[in-house]
């Protein structure tokens, strides 16, 4: 369900597009290429693009009451693989689970519960697929050196084929700390991109940076060692003052679209600005 606003006064300081972003020196450079608005309460908690080019946009709104009714209070940043939608919940600060749900094209949907291992933290902030369609990587709130992952739900054929209990697998290593994440979402088979809602600029010299992680191979259910770097820092334009918050990330492959979300603060955080990027060279 697409959901977009007209843009309100307040954010109408928003305006022109950034000049090209740069990126480290030998990789793509993104360019700001539009900025779009969505309702913050039903869709400012991340998007991922349909087969079609439509977005799919996750809210507070967007949770189903009986899963509400279960405990899972809070909704992170959806992806969409091979028609299948995957959403990451999370439940109280008392929770000793995360869930991922996942709806398949035709409308059904399945619960897949992982219960917290020693130190785990209870956040489920996003969820990514890798393009295979077999593992999901998710991440935890705070300051991290690691991304987990789990066999896909459904198209993993080591996951129970109608919910379940799901196990983490192994993670991928961070070669730099990482602070507060977002969303992530897969660029290439070696290659995502993260939205940081870090703000100190002690990790990176950005403030919440657009950050890419290399991998030295294909996602294979082994562990591995991904490469940190900051790419840019994300928009924060409003003429409202005080805290941003960056939310969500989506890589559309079919299109080649880059889009990272970001709260305006105050009274403009009703609307979500969406902010797009082509690659170039």
């Amino acid at each position: 369900m697409k959901r977009q606003l007209l843009v309100p006064v307040c954010l109408l300081a928003a305006l022109g597009l950034g000049a090209g972003t740069a990126s480290a020196a030998g990789d793509p450079q993104w360019a700001e290429s539009g900025t779009a608005y969505t309702d913050t309460l039903g869709g400012g908690q991340g998007l991922a693009a349909r087969a079609d080019g439509s977005l799919l946009y996750r809210g507070m709104t967007d949770i189903p009451l009986d899963l509400r009714i279960k405990g899972w209070n809070h909704v992170g940043d959806p992806d969409i693989a091979q028609g299948h939608v995957f959403d990451a919940y999370q439940g109280p600060d008392t929770a000793t689970s995360k869930m991922f749900a996942v709806t398949t094209p035709a409308g059904k949907r399945y619960e897949y519960v992982h219960q917290l291992n020693p130190g785990e933290k209870l956040n489920n902030s996003f969820a990514t697929v890798s393009p295979d369609g077999q593992w999901l990587v998710s991440g935890e709130w705070g300051d991290q050196r690691r991304l987990q992952v789990f066999p896909a739900p459904l198209l993993n054929p080591d996951t129970p084929p109608t919910g379940g209990d799901l196990k983490e697998a192994w993670q991928i290593s961070l070669d730099k700390p990482v602070r507060d994440i977002q969303g992530c979402d897969f660029v290439t088979d070696t290659r995502l991109v993260c939205a940081s809602n870090d703000a100190s600029g002690t990790l990176f010299p950005e403030i919440r940076p657009l950050l890419q992680v290399d991998l030295p191979r294909k996602v294979d259910g082994q562990p591995m060692t991904g490469a940190v770097k900051s790419l840019f820092a994300l928009p924060q334009r409003s003429v409202c003052t005080g805290t941003f918050e960056t939310e969500g990330v989506d890589y559309d492959v079919n299109s080649g679209t880059l889009r990272a979300q970001m709260i305006p603060p105050g009274v403009c955080a009703v609307a979500t600005a969406v902010y797009a990027y082509k690659q170039g060279t």
